[in-house]
Formats: structure tokens, sequence, C-alpha cells
């Protein structure tokens, strides 16, 4: 029990001021997310069914009145009182204490694995919204440049080294420009809504996105795939149950054994004198629980077994997952890390065409709409950039989910 106070501790930190850092928004999350914290009260729930398990049925006390007193040498019987106890064959209550703590085990795996979801899910939120800034910053960007390219072609039409469908041409693309820059703008308050109610904040707290991301070189250590995560350590711990739960099955058809004390009031004789006359009765008693109807326990044998049999089946199942998931997003990690370099080497070699086209027309006035073309090209490059850049991210963050990194 210590060390998952400790561990929950740990999640509980209070951070002062506004998280600069996505690890700083999972710690949050961590802190404030109701489904994740709904998911440790049960946790913690099912850790109050151990002390259920390992406690011994009520005593049974009972009271009868003979309504007729039965007659006995020492005099008439009025009343009695008995109190029985029993207790299961030995080892019943280990069993099924055992059964309770794995089971509360294998919640709290559970309750792993939803935080790590949850991390996955945060990051999921936020890196969308990088993409989001970077496009809105370029989107900007591009429709200062349009700007400065419209009066370069007003004024060479105005000094007639041009035309009057350059400047329309251009007029086109910025207002394009704009308006895409206004749709951008408008998409940011349900992006900031989603990542905040993962935060369980207000849906207009500000969010706090860094300006740029790297592209991560380090190959993710896969090793951790199969070892130490909550989803398959959750289906050994409850196989473990089951094994458990067969052993309780077993002890519970066993015999029970009881036992118990018998007081008697008993009347005082007054047509004679007798020795003890009148003197109460006091009867220790012994019971045994005999399991005779047997079809319950082969039953609940027979459903330990069986599963068992569907946590392992589960656990197969669950690892030929994680491994087509883990192969996948890995695949996905490489695939936008190779679009990063191309894009940066289609950046570079679009903006020397770019500066030569510009340089050509303020000299000619010649080839306008190959500027305006290139300059889109250009501005395409980056988004997609950005989006790489995302896409990468999103698959490092889904490989961090995969193997359970620690964060």
């Amino acid at each position: 029990m210590k060390k998952y106070l400790i561990i929950v501790l740990t999640l509980s930190l209070v951070f002062s001021g506004n998280a600069q850092t996505l690890e700083d928004y999972f710690q949050i999350a961590a802190e404030n997310n109701p489904g994740l914290q709904a998911n440790y009260i049960t946790f913690e729930a099912a850790l109050e069914r151990i002390p259920q398990a390992n406690s011994l049925p009520d005593p049974t006390f009972s009271f009868g009145y003979f309504i007729s007193p039965v007659e006995t040498r020492v005099g008439p019987q009025r009343a009695r009182f008995s109190l029985t106890q029993m207790f299961p064959w030995f080892g019943t209550l280990k069993a099924s204490g055992d059964v309770a703590a794995l089971n509360a085990e294998a919640q709290y795996q559970t309750f792993l694995d939803a935080k790590n979801k949850l991390y996955y899910q945060v990051a999921a939120a936020y890196y969308p919204l990088y993409e989001l800034n970077k496009w809105i910053e370029l989107e900007s960007n591009n429709a200062e440049i349009l700007k400065s390219y419209k009066t370069i072609a007003t004024t060479k039409f105005e000094n007639d080294e041009g035309t009057l469908i350059d400047a329309l041409r251009v007029d086109i693309m910025l207002k394009d420009a704009l308006t895409n820059l206004e749709i951008l703008r408008k998409k940011k308050q349900p992006l900031v809504t989603l990542f905040n109610k993962l935060l369980d904040r207000e849906e207009k707290a500000e969010v706090v996105v860094t300006d740029s991301l790297m592209a991560s070189n380090l190959a993710i250590n896969g090793d951790s795939l199969l070892t130490n995560n909550p989803l398959l350590d959750e289906l050994d711990i409850r196989l473990e149950a089951s094994r458990k739960q067969k052993v309780l099955a077993e002890k519970q058809g066993l015999p029970k054994l009881g036992v118990g004390l018998d007081y008697v009031i008993v009347g005082k004789r007054t047509d004679m004198a007798v020795p003890d006359n009148g003197q109460n009765a006091l009867m220790p008693m012994v019971t045994v629980g005999i399991p005779i109807f047997r079809a319950k326990y082969k039953s609940a044998k027979k459903e330990a077994l069986l599963m068992q049999e569907s946590y392992s089946l589960q656990k197969k199942e669950r690892i030929n997952q994680l491994i087509s998931r883990y192969e996948m997003a890995d695949f996905d990690r490489e695939k936008y890390q190779d679009l990063l370099q191309l894009y940066d080497k289609q950046i570079a070699e679009t903006q020397q065409v770019l500066n030569l086209l510009l340089s050509a027309y303020r000299n000619s006035g010649g080839a306008f709409e190959e500027v305006l073309r290139t300059q889109q090209q250009l501005l395409k490059y980056k988004k997609m950039k950005a989006t790489a850049l995302m896409n990468h991210h999103l698959a490092v963050a889904q490989l961090n989910y995969l193997t359970a990194k620690k964060y």
C-alpha cells in the first residue's frame, strides 16, 4: 500500500504558474483528469475487498423461548440462547485474500495503462496546436510577402514596366491567404478546448506551446514493449488470480468447522427438592458444515480453469497487437523523419529558385506568375514540414505509450 501512495504523491505534484513543457502538462493531467482519478479510486475500492475476503463469517446468535416448558429433573427449561462461529477450512481465508489482492494489483495495472494512455492523448492534442501555430505563422508571413509583391507589381504597372494582370493576380492570392489565415485562427479555440479538457481546466485557459520542435534521431527502445508493460502485466496478474481462484474453489468444497455455546435458562421445581434445582445449563457445541452438493464447487473450479485459458489467449492477442502497432508507429516515425529531410532540401532549393525569379522580375518585369507559383510552392513545403514534424512526434508519443515509457 505504501508504494502506491508514493506513486500517487509523485503524480500529484503541484506546479506554480503556466506549464512550459509537455512533461509539465502530463503531470497536470495526471493530477486533474477525472477519468484517471476515477480509475485510481476503482483501484482503491479493489483494495478494500482484501479485508472483506480475509474476514471470518459473522457469528450467529439465536434465542428460543419454550412456549410449553420442557420438564427436566432440575426444573423446566424456559429459554435457550445460542452463539455459533463457523470457520472455513484451513487456508480458505488466505486463498480468498490472495485472490482479492491479485485483483487489486491487476486494477492498479489498469490504472497505470490509463495514465500512459492519458499522456498519449495529451501529446496527441498538444502537437496539432504546434502545427496550427506554425501554419498561422507561415500564412501570416505569406500574406506579408504577397503584400510586398502587390506593391512591387503595382509600382511596375504604374511605371509601365509591368501589367495590371500581375497586380490583380497577386491581389487574388492575397485575399486567399487572408481568408486561410482567418480560418486557421478560428480553428485554434476548438483545439485549445480539447487540450484543456484533458487537463480538466477552463476551456480558454492559456496553452503554452513550444515554437520549435526537433525530430528525434534516436530509435525507440522496443525491449520494454513486452516487459513491464501494464497491458500485459494486468493479464499476468489476472492469470495468477484465476489460479488462486481455483485453489479457493477447492478449499470452499471442504468441510466447515464451527464452535458454539448453548445457554439454557431452567426454572425451579416447586413440587420437590432436588440437587441443582433450577440450575441453568451451559453446553459447548461443535458444528461441521458438510459440502454435500458438489455441483457449485465443481463449477467454480471449472470457471477458474476457463478464465486461465481466457487470460492466456488475451495476452497472446495483446502481444500480437502491441507488436503490430509498434512496427507501424516506428515506420511512421522513420517515414516522417525522412520526409523532414526531404522538405528541408526542397525548401532550401525552392527558396533559391524564388530569389532568382524575384531578382529577374525586378530587373526585367517578366515571369511574375512564376514568382507567385514558386512562392506558393515554398509555402506548401513549409506547411508540409510542420505537418510532418507533428506526425513524427505523434508517432514517437505512440511508441512511448506502447512501450510504457516512464515520465
